[in-house]
């Protein structure tokens, strides 16, 4: 079995972020908004509103291919912490530069949402969006390395 292209996704939206696209941490308060494209009516939104996180799949658009990483690397080239692969990391530059976050839904305001802790930069392409729903969380501990702890400490707030 090879890789390869199994199928196209275009996008559902594009994000609105006034953010810089440089800062890497403290993105838990950044208000956004995802404004739906064209074909889209304000009914493809319908009862999104009583949720309270939106779970939102979107393309890392700023990454070029040629800096896409496949093997092991130090997660933000860290001396302190060790190599591990790219699927053991949640870095931008991914083999098919997809991400997810869970963010705030604050509103649904016909077809913009109003959201906030989206890690996502202005203009990106959104692939998809779901309602957070406690039942698929994780249903147990969650197990993770004390680099990634360390990582985090101010991603989403300083």
């Amino acid at each position: 079995m090879s890789g390869g292209p199994i199928a196209s996704v275009t996008a559902i939206g594009w994000v609105r972020c006034a953010r810089d696209p440089e800062e890497e941490d403290d993105w838990g308060d950044v208000p956004s908004t995802i404004e739906l494209a064209p074909e889209f009516g304000p009914e493809a939104l319908l009862g999104l509103e009583d949720f309270s996180h939106l779970q939102v799949l979107f393309l890392l658009h700023a990454v070029a291919a040629e800096r896409v990483e496949t093997g092991l690397r130090r997660p933000r080239n860290n001396p302190a912490w060790p190599e591990v692969g790219i699927f053991a990391q949640r870095v931008k530059r991914r083999p098919n530069r997809l991400a997810s976050t869970i963010c705030t839904l604050e509103r649904v305001d016909g077809k913009t949402l109003h959201v906030r802790g989206l890690d996502a930069i202005d203009g990106t392409p959104v692939l998809d969006l779901k309602p957070v729903m406690a039942e698929f969380l994780p249903r147990g501990p969650v197990r993770q390395p004390t680099w990634s702890t360390e990582l985090m400490r101010e991603y989403w707030e300083r």
